[in-house]
C-alpha cells in the first residue's frame, strides 16, 4: 500500500460493521422500551391483562350485540364473565373448607409417614434431624414476630396495587370490546399517510397472532387441568379441583409451569397417600408434558404464530429474568406477535416488488 493511501476494508467486515450498529441501535431501544415499561410495569400490565379479557370476550360480545345495542352487549358479556370467575373461585374455597379438618389429619398422618421413609435405607436420616428442624423453625417465627408482621403489613399496599391494577384492565377491557376498532383507526389516522399501510398491515398481523394465541393457551391449560383433575381424583388425592385450578393458571407459562403445578400436587400426594401414589403423579408430569408439547400445541395453536422450543425457552427465561412471573407469562406472545409483525410486512414488501 502507497504511503497516504487509504485502508482498503474488506467487503467482509464492512457489512459486519454495518449490521453491527444496527444490532446495537435496536438493542439500545429494546432496552429503553423494558426500561420504560419496568417505570411504568403496572400500567403495561393492565394493558396486557385488558387485550387478553378483549380477545377472549370480543367475539362473545359480538354474538350478543346481534340482539341487544352495543353497551347492553359489552356490560352483559363482562358482568357474566366476572360472576363465572367469581362462581368457580368460591367453589375452590368451598372445597378447601370442607375438606379442611380431613386435610389437616391426613397431612399429620402424612409426614409421620414421610419421616419413617426417610429414616430407612438408602436415605436413613437421623431420627432427630426433622424433629430439631421443626423446633429451628419455630423459633425462628417466633424470634423473627415483628419481621413478619411489617412484611404482611407491606404486602398489604401489593395488594392494593394489584387491585388497581386489575381495575385499569377491566376499564381497558370496556373500551376495547366496545369499540377498539374505531380507537385503532384514530390512531392511524394520527400517523403519516406513508405510512399508515405498514402499520394497517401489521397491526392487523399482531392482533391475529395475540388473539390465537390467547385462545390456544386458555384452551391447552382448560385441557391440561381436566386431565390432571380426572387423574387425581381417581388417585384419591385430596384438593383435586384446586390443584387442578393451580394447573390451569401454571399453563399460562410455558415449559415450566405445568410441571411446577404437578410437583406441588406431588408433594401433597406424598404426604396424603404416599410415595407409591406420589411416583404415579411424577408420571403424570411426564406424560401430560408429553401430551402438551407433542399433541395439544400443534394442534391447538396452529392458528397462531409457531415458534421453535428453543426460542419459546429463551423468551420465558429472558422474560423471567425481566420481570419476574409477569415477564415470563408475556414473553412468548411478545415474541409471537413480533416475528407474526416482521413476516406480514416481508410478505407485503415481498408482493409490492413483484
Amino acid at each position: 500500500m502507497q504511503p497516504g493511501t487509504p485502508p482498503t476494508v474488506t467487503p467482509f467486515l464492512r457489512t459486519a460493521a454495518a449490521y453491527a450498529w444496527r444490532v446495537l441501535v435496536v438493542g439500545l431501544l429494546v432496552y429503553s422500551l423494558f426500561a420504560v415499561l419496568g417505570r411504568f410495569h403496572e400500567i403495561g400490565v393492565a394493558v396486557f391483562l385488558g387485550l387478553v379479557v378483549t380477545a377472549l370476550l370480543r367475539p362473545v360480545a359480538d354474538v350478543v350485540a346481534r340482539g341487544l345495542p352495543r353497551p347492553l352487549a359489552v356490560a352483559l358479556t363482562l358482568i357474566g364473565s366476572i360472576a363465572l370467575v367469581l362462581g368457580v373461585l368460591a367453589l375452590m374455597g368451598e372445597a378447601v373448607a370442607g375438606e379442611r379438618t380431613t386435610l389437616v389429619r391426613e397431612f399429620r398422618v402424612g409426614i409421620g409417614r414421610i419421616e419413617d421413609w426417610l429414616e430407612r435405607p438408602p436415605f436413613r436420616l437421623d431420627p432427630g434431624a426433622l424433629s430439631d428442624l421443626q423446633s429451628r423453625i419455630g423459633s425462628f417465627l417466633s424470634s423473627h414476630r415483628s419481621t413478619l408482621v411489617s412484611t404482611a403489613l407491606s404486602g398489604a399496599g401489593h395488594v392494593v396495587a394489584v387491585l388497581t391494577t386489575l381495575a385499569l384492565a377491566l376499564f381497558c377491557a370496556v373500551f376495547f370490546i366496545h369499540s377498539g376498532d374505531r380507537q385503532w383507526r384514530w390512531f392511524q389516522e394520527q400517523l403519516p399517510r406513508s405510512v399508515r399501510g405498514r402499520v394497517g398491515i401489521g397491526g392487523r398481523a399482531a392482533w391475529r397472532t395475540f388473539t390465537g394465541y390467547t385462545h390456544g393457551i386458555v384452551l391447552v391449560a382448560a385441557i391440561n387441568a381436566v386431565l390432571v383433575g380426572l387423574a387425581l381424583w381417581l388417585l384419591g388425592v385430596p384438593l383435586a379441583v384446586p390443584l387442578a385450578l393451580l394447573e390451569f393458571l401454571a399453563a399460562f407459562v410455558p415449559l415450566i409451569g405445568s410441571p411446577i403445578a404437578l410437583a406441588v400436587a406431588a408433594v401433597v400426594a406424598l404426604a396424603s397417600q404416599g410415595p407409591l401414589v406420589a411416583a404415579v403423579v411424577v408420571a403424570l408430569i411426564v406424560v401430560i408434558g408429553q401430551i402438551e408439547g407433542h399433541l395439544l400445541h400443534p394442534l391447538v395453536m396452529s392458528w397462531a404464530v409457531r415458534l421453535h422450543p428453543l426460542v419459546v425457552a429463551v423468551s420465558v427465561i429472558a422474560g423471567s429474568i425481566a420481570a419476574g412471573i409477569v415477564g415470563a407469562v408475556v414473553a412468548v406472545p411478545l415474541v409471537s406477535v413480533v416475528w407474526s409483525v416482521h413476516t406480514s410486512l416481508r410478505e407485503a414488501r415481498g408482493a409490492t416488488d413483484a
